[in-house]
């Protein structure tokens, strides 16, 4: 029966392979540590299911006569046995579930992935059925102790000790638990670790073991020197991204004046190749105002610099820039304006405005 399985199984990963492109052959998914990591589970689970399914034979053996007479016990137990069959029989879980993209810590396709999770799951399934049909055949019961067996005085031992495996001790039972290791008067007991703590242990010690294949030694999954570059630069994406969106929400109410060279320089070019006409190449001004004095006819705050440029003033002749600028280039011309306050350029045009 077993081999049966073995058979049928190895039929089924053959399946799930995809066709061999021409080409160099690529790397088989059996040599993949998390494949070789399943059919392991899968091999130890169907010898425990070997061994249940031999014990609840013989079970039904042994109670077959037992039972001729109480029909309502034949009928739960063929219950369990339609429920054992109707599990082995039906089909692997999830294959009807929205696909979902394989992980990248291995190179198995997600057909294969989710045929041997899935045959992992219905073995625990049948394991489980087997375990209850078993239970009831046998006649295994909790044996509760009853009240009246209770030793008055005993201590009521909590969920946290059994948990941990420990007892609240006594000055008697203290005897019983001394190490026979005595300094100063401290002795010391009996205390060992949590069966959790160890099979704690056990587990991180293994889960280092495969993450260092997988990392350093087969190279299936980054290491975290490559997890953080892969973090840095998806994080570089979303503030590239953040800034770019945040470059056009600048308005006249949350303009800044900027000083790095790259967006005066940015600012000057706008200036040079749009206002230069008007205002002259270098602000001293020409048909518009002069842009290097203290005198100013709209304000000359940045925010109100940048007001202007973005509205225009159609009653003077300056149109309006915010179809032909981003917010962003808006800020920077802005601040290349106020950038050359002072610099007394030749030729400059008389004042106009109020003096700022």
């Amino acid at each position: 029966m077993n081999r049966k399985l073995l058979n049928i199984l190895g039929a089924c990963l053959l399946c799930s392979v995809p066709a061999f492109a021409d080409g160099p052959k690529p790397p088989s998914e059996l040599s993949d540590p998390v494949a070789l990591l399943l059919l392991a589970v899968i091999g130890g689970l169907l010898l425990v299911i070997g061994i249940l399914g031999n014990a609840v034979t013989g079970a039904v053996d042994i109670f077959r006569e037992k039972m001729k007479n109480d029909t309502a016990k034949t009928i739960v137990v063929m219950i369990g046995m339609i429920s054992i069959a109707l599990i082995s029989s039906s089909p692997a879980f999830g294959q009807d579930a929205a696909p979902v993209a394989s992980a990248y810590f291995t190179r198995l396709s997600q057909p294969s992935f989710y045929l041997l999770i899935s045959i992992i799951a219905l073995e625990l399934c049948v394991i489980i059925a087997l375990l209850f049909v078993l239970r009831f055949l046998v006649g295994i019961r909790r044996k509760r102790k009853p009240a009246a067996e209770t030793v008055p005085g005993t201590p009521r031992i909590s969920w946290l000790e059994k948990l941990n495996k420990t007892r609240t001790l006594d000055a008697a039972s203290e005897t019983e638990e001394d190490m026979g290791h005595d300094f100063d008067g401290i002795h010391e007991l009996n205390n060992p670790t949590p069966p959790w703590w160890k099979w704690g242990f056990i587990f991180s010690v293994c889960f280092g073991v495969v993450y260092f294949w997988r990392t350093e030694i087969s190279q299936s999954a980054p290491n975290q020197l490559q997890e953080l570059a892969m973090a840095e630069e998806k994080a570089a994406v979303a503030r590239e991204e953040y800034l770019k969106n945040a470059a056009n929400n600048i308005d006249e109410n949350n303009v800044k004046l900027l000083e790095d060279p790259n967006d005066l320089a940015a600012g000057q070019k706008l200036f040079v190749s749009s206002c230069a006409p008007c205002h002259g190449p270098q602000g001293q001004g020409v048909v518009g105002p002069n842009l290097t004095d203290d005198y100013w006819l709209h304000g000359g705050k940045i925010n109100e610099v940048f007001k202007t440029i973005k509205y225009g003033v159609p009653d003077k002749g300056m149109k309006s820039w915010q179809e032909d600028f981003s917010p962003k280039q808006l800020a920077q011309l802005a601040s290349f304006i106020k950038s050359i306050h002072g610099t007394n350029p030749p030729n400059q045009k008389d004042p106009q405005g109020a003096k700022e």
